[in-house]
């Protein structure tokens, strides 16, 4: 049987009784825990570890979970940048001081937290969470898509059209919706014979490489990497290499340098 301790870790410190007894501690445990001083009750049926973080402390107390934004990144789904304050979840919905409320059932699926991050966040940042809980499996596109039925979210419903879970990475979705909303066609994954797969291909012409620090850990990644890019120019798809902080702090730039390199290479041909 999981110690209360290491249950109450792994649910992030703070969580219901209901969800350390799922986690396999008997009522026992935790009775025992509250005795010994191991873990404090912050609230009836709620128990968190003394070295919580005072946020998930906050929203335990009034009944709240991880939600939207804050749950997708602990998720491990594409977030593009950290939210100011926490997003929580609650049956009641009511404001907490510090933190954004959704209000919701209890837990949440995956589903639920997709369709928070959808109706608070902007565009971008909705899509690359939704895009990578399509990817990863952690929701289905059709369910997805019932959950919008009102003629108000008509939008929601034509950003998840964009989701594509062919998606190599959170770059790969930021670059390709900035240039979609900047009109030109946009192409993923497309086979470059001798390269491989081309991360983005804009208007059958421009190649779109993305570039994080991960993926030149090692001597032979860099190798790879520059073997790949002499390919795509040999092969008369001159290439671009974008990263995560181009597309973060200077979106507008990014997109001025594609078109900028499309009307150089029209132009040569």
């Amino acid at each position: 049987m999981r110690t209360l301790t290491d249950a109450l870790a792994a649910l992030g410190g703070v969580a219901s009784s209901s969800s350390l007894r799922q986690a396999g501690v008997s009522r026992r445990n935790i009775k025992a825990g509250v005795l010994d001083a191991s873990v404090q009750r912050v609230a009836r049926g709620v128990y968190a570890l003394p070295d919580a973080a005072p946020w998930r402390i906050h929203a335990g107390r009034h009944y709240a979970v991880p939600g939207c934004v804050t749950a997708a990144a602990e998720a491990g789904l594409w977030v593009v940048r950290a939210p100011q304050m926490p997003h929580l979840a609650a049956r009641h919905g009511r404001p907490l001081a510090g933190c954004v409320v959704h209000r919701s059932n209890i837990p949440l699926t995956s589903l639920d937290i997709v369709c928070q991050t959808l109706r608070c966040l902007p565009p971008l940042e909705a899509l690359t969470i939704a895009e990578s809980a399509v990817k990863k499996g952690l929701v289905q596109l059709p369910a997805l898509r019932e959950r919008f039925p009102a003629l108000r979210e008509k939008s929601i419903l034509g950003l998840v059209a964009r989701i594509r879970p062919q998606s190599g990475s959170i770059i790969e979705t930021m670059a390709r919706y900035l240039l979609e909303d900047a009109g030109l066609t946009v192409e993923l994954q497309v086979n470059i014979p001798g390269m491989g797969h081309l991360d983005l291909l804009v208007d059958g012409l421009l190649g779109i490489e993305t570039d994080g620090y991960a993926h030149h850990s090692t001597g032979s990644a860099y190798r790879e990497d520059r073997r790949r890019w002499n390919v795509t120019v040999v092969r008369g798809f001159p290439t671009l290499r974008v990263t995560f902080e181009m597309l973060l702090s200077q979106p507008g730039e990014f997109v001025r340098m594609v078109h900028q390199a499309l009307a150089t290479y029209r132009s040569a041909r």
